[in-house]
């Protein structure tokens, strides 16, 4: 929630205050200003507004459940097949392959030196 104290907006510093009356009546006139204004506001826009997003988040729910996954859980359901002769055609040529170049590979062996 967002909560806006009128010490969020008209901050003095320390040491640089007004009268008191003044910062009584103006904090006053704040606080019930923004009161007033946001009951006014939400009697305006309020049913409007709930009346726009509750058709927006049930659009939103509705192709999420009827569209997106069913998409997506089709999709995997699809390319299961697909991995599985992927992962068949690359255990079967590139893992022979990698292991005899790792065998090839394996007997080198590297020294540095350091000479002064």
């Amino acid at each position: 929630l967002l909560q806006i104290d009128f010490e969020d907006v008209i901050a003095e510093p320390e040491g640089t205050h007004s009268f008191d009356g003044i910062w009584k009546a103006s904090f006053t006139t704040f606080t019930v200003t923004k009161y007033w204004f946001y009951r006014l506001l939400s009697a305006i826009f309020g049913i409007p507004m709930a009346l726009i997003w509750g058709i927006y988040f049930a659009i939103l729910s509705f192709l999420h459940i009827w569209a997106v996954v069913p998409c997506i859980r089709s999709y995997l359901i699809e390319i299961q097949c697909i991995s599985r002769v992927y992962s068949i055609c690359i255990h079967t040529f590139c893992d022979p392959l990698f292991e005899a170049i790792g065998k090839m590979f394996s007997s080198i062996r590297a020294t540095v030196r350091k000479e002064i």
